[in-house]
């Protein structure tokens, strides 16, 4: 199964979740009780809170894979040639090599979105997931602003 699919799936069981929960919500609010009013009011952030987090995610993705298909038509993409673990995982001496050269490129091109989405994947072989979503963020940014400027 496609990580997308999968993601859609996800993304829809969310939706019903959220759907039942404002629901909810909402007949506790109609009681016209004080404390039930409250607590449904209360109920109510974690619908829209889970909303946002579930799109911002997706949004993600979808940004993060037309870049993806923009650099792959470019011969763009970082080459997935590292040696690997028997369980299949990156080694972690090879990622962090490759990562020191995505990191100087990306310093001495501060804003080109292709150096930023390479220096994502360099993070995230590194195993810094955090930092690979931060440098994905500033490549979207860059991205966007590049399609804005055309």
């Amino acid at each position: 199964m496609k990580a997308r699919t999968v993601a859609l799936i996800l993304a829809a069981a969310v939706g019903v979740y959220l759907v039942f929960t404002a629901a909810r919500a909402w007949v506790l609010i109609a009681s016209g009780d004080p404390v039930p009013m409250l607590l449904g009011l209360s109920v109510i952030v974690i619908p829209v809170l889970g909303a946002w987090m579930v799109g911002r995610e997706l949004v993600f993705g979808v940004r993060t894979q037309e870049m993806g298909r923009a650099l792959a038509a470019e011969q763009g993409l970082p080459l997935d040639d590292l040696p690997r673990t028997p369980s299949g995982r990156i080694e972690k001496a090879a990622a962090d090599a490759r990562f020191l050269e995505y990191q100087v490129d990306a310093e001495e091109n501060p804003s080109d979105w292709r150096c930023w989405y390479r220096l994502a994947i360099a993070y995230d072989d590194a195993r810094d997931r955090k930092r690979a979503r931060a440098a994905m963020r500033t490549a979207i940014s860059l991205h966007r602003a590049d399609i804005a400027g055309r």
